[in-house]
């Protein structure tokens, strides 16, 4: 047993070496190059390590970025308790759950929006035929959820549907087609635009609407037009067997934490790929999609995005205002408390289910990466009040604007 945890663990670092010598990633600075207080920034240590104390997480992986490089890299507890102890490293790979919707799916919409491909007014049914709207309770429908509704979780979708239900009818795994069918059928809530409910069944819709434009998965889309311009090389659906010993486990399932295996039900149901979750990256990574954010959608690959796609994925959208939502992005809903308290009405980000997290602030050129596994290994870790304070750390830290 001891051997084969040294040779387990020797593989590990020796992947980790190769990693530092291929992969992309911002420059280092200090924190007083950006006019950060170094001071201020180090409590970020202790509150986190003492919530791992409590046991409200195992472990977790912050990274922090200002104008472009990076002012602090850390890795804290562990990556997992069960079966056994293992240390927790800033290069490992997070299921990044809920992320995955706007760092995958939101960005392919607007990449298909930019090249003339699919426009934000366009009818859900126009790609979905069999979606259904909207009806009242004497049975009048309402008018057709758009491409937007499905961004900005104003479509009448409910949150989820049940994932054994789903494979009872379906199969296991099943095509996300097949899903996408069921899921248009369902009942609505409400009209289209009337209502906030964050849904990752909108999520799942958009991943089938990009295969029907293009041919390929969400997860190919992705690949061929954000990670790989990008230099994210280590971001992807269902993670090959040659780095899942640097995968931080998740929920202890039948006796065995999911190890590179997606957490949520309906992405598992799909195969691991989906518009709603199934992404799976490291904070390095995530950096680098932060900053062609900043940088107007241009990246040292080649331009993502144009300036006014992703103005207008980070600005609150006029039709979503009451509600605080982006196409993909979080500025203001009840769900963005991840961004803390004193980040401006710019800022903007999202957050996962497993624990992940991340938030950026055009105003100040400030990144926030928060990873952890809050959800191994029994779903009962706490994590959403520590993001927040962790985010309100980084922002005093800020000395000069």
């Amino acid at each position: 047993m001891r051997r084969s945890r040294f040779v387990a663990a020797v593989v590990a670092s020796a992947l980790l070496s190769g990693w530092g010598c291929s992969r992309r990633s911002l420059p280092n600075a200090s924190a007083d190059d950006v006019g950060m207080s170094k001071e201020r920034l180090s409590l970020v240590h202790g509150l986190i390590r003492e919530a791992i104390a409590r046991k409200e997480l195992p472990g977790a992986v912050l990274l922090v970025t200002r104008q472009g490089k990076i002012i602090l890299r850390e890795a804290y507890g562990d990556s997992q308790w069960v079966p056994d102890r293992k240390p927790m490293s800033a290069d490992m790979i997070f299921d990044l759950a809920s992320v995955t919707k706007p760092v995958a799916t939101a960005t392919s919409i607007l990449i298909l929006a930019e090249r003339g491909r699919i426009s934000l007014w366009d009818k859900v049914k126009a790609h979905v035929p069999e979606f259904s709207p909207y009806k009242d309770e004497w049975g009048i429908a309402a008018e057709d959820a758009r491409i937007w509704n499905l961004l900005t979780h104003t479509s009448g979708l409910p949150p989820y549907t049940n994932a054994d239900e789903a494979a009872k009818k379906l199969g296991t795994p099943c095509r996300t087609e097949d899903l996408v069918k069921l899921i248009a059928g369902l009942p609505k809530t409400n009209p289209p635009g009337a209502a906030f409910h964050y849904s990752c069944l909108g999520y799942i819709t958009l991943a089938q609407i990009v295969r029907n434009i293009t041919g390929k998965t969400i997860a190919e889309f992705a690949e061929e037009n954000i990670f790989k311009p990008i230099g994210m090389a280590h971001t992807f659906y269902n993670p090959p067997a040659d780095v899942r010993a640097l995968c931080v486990p998740t929920q202890v399932i039948n006796g065995k934490p999911l190890v590179g295996i997606v957490h949520d039900p309906l992405a598992r149901l799909q195969g691991g790929i989906s518009g709603n979750a199934g992404l799976f990256s490291t904070a390095d990574d995530l950096s680098l999609f932060a900053q062609m954010l900043l940088n107007q959608g241009d990246s040292k690959g080649g331009r993502i995005l144009g300036p006014l796609a992703v103005e207008r994925m980070t600005s609150i959208f006029p039709k979503a205002a009451d509600f605080g939502r982006g196409l993909g992005w979080d500025l203001s809903s009840a769900y963005a408390s991840n961004g803390g308290d004193l980040f401006g009405p710019k800022s903007y980000g999202h957050s996962g289910y497993t624990g992940t997290s991340i938030w950026i602030d055009p105003e100040t050129e400030t990144v926030v990466i928060f990873l952890t596994n809050s959800v191994h290994p029994d779903d009962k870790g706490q994590i959403v009040p520590l993001r927040s304070r962790v985010a309100n750390i980084v922002a005093a830290a800020i000395v000069k604007k």
